[in-house]
């Protein structure tokens, strides 16, 4: 038979990772273990899926990301999106709330309620809330440095309610060793970070036990320019210093590893994608069993919500987007998500616009309700070339974990930069990729086209700022200034000792000491993480 030209180079296909990819898969080239039947779904080590009957038995949760200028603003979209059917929510919060500074500190300026919505105060989070059923709703809270924070107001407002705090479910990202990594909204140094983590950790599993702790996340990882190996290997690493910090701190394995959970990105490599939450399964069920000993299936669980890349859309033929978060969020599907977020084509330009988010949202009723993926278990299972690049990128990603323990931990290779200077070394070996199409990105680089810019943006008007500055003020002055002031001193006290912070946390908040004042607080005793530079 006649040879064929093929569009690439040989050796040239590869895999945003740079593994190198066959051009056909077959028993000869998976192994021996394509001859064996592998654990079923719902078995460790988890490999096809974490339930035994996966989309079967339930949909993934339709999560849609959203929060932007006042929490009158954000709380009408939630509404709407609850409306046309999404099943959880997702917070995002401006810049001065993830940072630690209420909206009327001179750091806030310019930037309240821009990239998501500004809360300071219990009374902020009321009006967010509002009308949304805390016992029937899952919360996600995209927030790290005041996460503990973040989960007193909802708190205080479940119980202003009248709501059992066992009936609340969500999750918290809660993910600083990320922070210092990719994405730059730390606050404190890693080691007190980590003990309010842990604080958190203990709080939630003796008090709101259906809630995540932490979403250990990699999709900020793969943002600032990752490779799917990388990522798969970061957050993981990362994730083995939660945890042998929760054990040092005396806590039971078995009982707070069924409350972590994990934060992915999803990219246009449609089976490197499924392929690497097929391996970070996999993965993260042998470290939790053979290295940490957990004995209940369920601590063992690598359960994960899913995002589709933002950094893949363009501002470029924007209308394209729709189709890379189709495919992304097919990929992520058949990856085994349990909650997925499907961006809006838009979100290269501004924030979503309501007919977007509606788009974005439907995209996954589609992939839902019309395709019939959801109707198999682990539909890529078995394929030669699907398992072949699971145990590659398995493999990979273990040989960054070991190089990581080599060098003392994930922290010391955070304030060495080490971790930082992988992650940019594969951001920019792909921007060359691009300038010299190797890597095609459409619209961008090849099929290019000249366009208008759209004029229907969504934009957040400046009078957000003065009026949530306003509320604000006239909040702070109804208080008691002696009451605020002995809160702190408390909380200041607590910060000193060991004493768990989270209920501290829980009682500031219902004195109504807002999220700058506790902030600041804990800055005075923790002090301030400052990255390390290199060259």
């Amino acid at each position: 038979m006649k040879e064929s030209k093929e569009r690439k180079g040989e050796g040239q296909f590869k895999t945003s990772s740079n593994i190198e990819l066959k051009r056909i898969y077959d028993k000869a080239v998976a192994g021996p273990a394509a001859d064996k039947s592998a654990p079923d779904a719902g078995e460790y080590p988890f490999t096809r899926g974490v339930q035994e009957t996966m989309y079967r038995g339930r949909l993934w949760t339709m999560r849609q990301y959203a929060g932007f200028g006042s929490a009158k603003e954000s709380n009408e979209r939630y509404k709407m999106l609850l409306q046309k059917g999404g099943s959880g929510l997702s917070v995002a919060f401006d810049l001065p709330t993830q940072m630690g500074y209420d909206s009327d500190d001179i750091m806030s300026t310019g930037e309240v309620g821009k990239v998501g919505v500004a809360i300071s105060s219990l009374e902020d989070m009321e009006t967010l809330m509002a009308d949304i059923p805390l016992d029937a709703v899952s919360t996600s809270m995209t927030i790290n440095s005041t996460a503990g924070i973040l989960l007193a107001f909802y708190i205080a407002v479940a119980k202003k309610r009248g709501i059992p705090l066992a009936k609340l479910k969500g999750t918290i990202q809660n993910d600083l060793l990320k922070e210092y990594i990719a994405r730059g909204t730390y606050i404190y140094p890693p080691k007190p970070s980590l003990r309010v983590i842990t604080d958190i950790f203990k709080f939630c599993t003796d008090e709101v036990p259906g809630w995540n702790t932490i979403s250990i996340s990699g999709y900020h990882i793969r943002e600032a320019g990752s490779t799917a190996v990388q990522e798969v290997a970061f957050t993981l690493a990362n994730g083995i210093t939660y945890v042998q910090a929760a054990v040092d701190r005396g806590l039971n394995v078995d009982e707070f590893g069924k409350r972590l959970s994990f934060f992915f990105n999803v990219h246009n490599n449609f089976f490197e994608e499924i392929a690497k939450f097929r391996a970070a399964r996999r993965m993260w069920a042998k470290i939790m069993k053979e290295r940490f000993g957990a004995k209940d299936p369920g601590a063992m669980k690598l359960r994960f919500h899913s995002q589709v890349a933002g950094s893949t859309l363009t501002a470029q033929q924007p209308e394209n987007n729709i189709v890379r978060v189709a495919i992304q969020a097919l990929a992520s599907v058949c990856g085994g998500t349990q909650s997925l977020h499907t961006n809006s084509m838009d979100e290269a330009l501004g924030l979503p616009t309501e007919k977007a988010a509606t788009i974005a949202l439907r995209t996954q009723q589609i992939i839902g309700f019309e395709t019939g993926v959801a109707d198999v278990v682990d539909p890529m299972g078995g394929s030669y070339f699907v398992e072949s690049l699971t145990d590659e990128i398995e493999k990979r990603a273990l040989e960054y974990i070991e190089r990581i323990e080599g060098m003392g931990g994930v922290v010391p290779c955070i304030e060495s930069g080490w971790i930082q200077n992988e992650i940019q070394n594969a951001s920019y070996q792909f921007l060359k990729d691009m300038e010299a199409k190797r890597e095609i990105v459409v619209g961008v680089n090849e099929f290019v086209q000249d366009e208008a810019y759209p004029s229907d943006i969504l934009k957040v008007s400046e009078k957000v700022s003065t009026d949530q500055i306003a509320r604000l003020k006239a909040y702070k002055a109804k208080r008691d200034p002696k009451k605020v002031e002995a809160q702190l001193a408390r909380l200041r006290k607590a910060a000193e000792g060991t004493e768990n912070l989270m209920p501290v946390f829980i009682e500031c908040v219902e004195n109504q000491v807002t999220l700058g004042e506790i902030s600041h607080e804990l800055r005075k005793v923790f002090g301030l993480f400052k990255e390390s530079v290199t060259l």
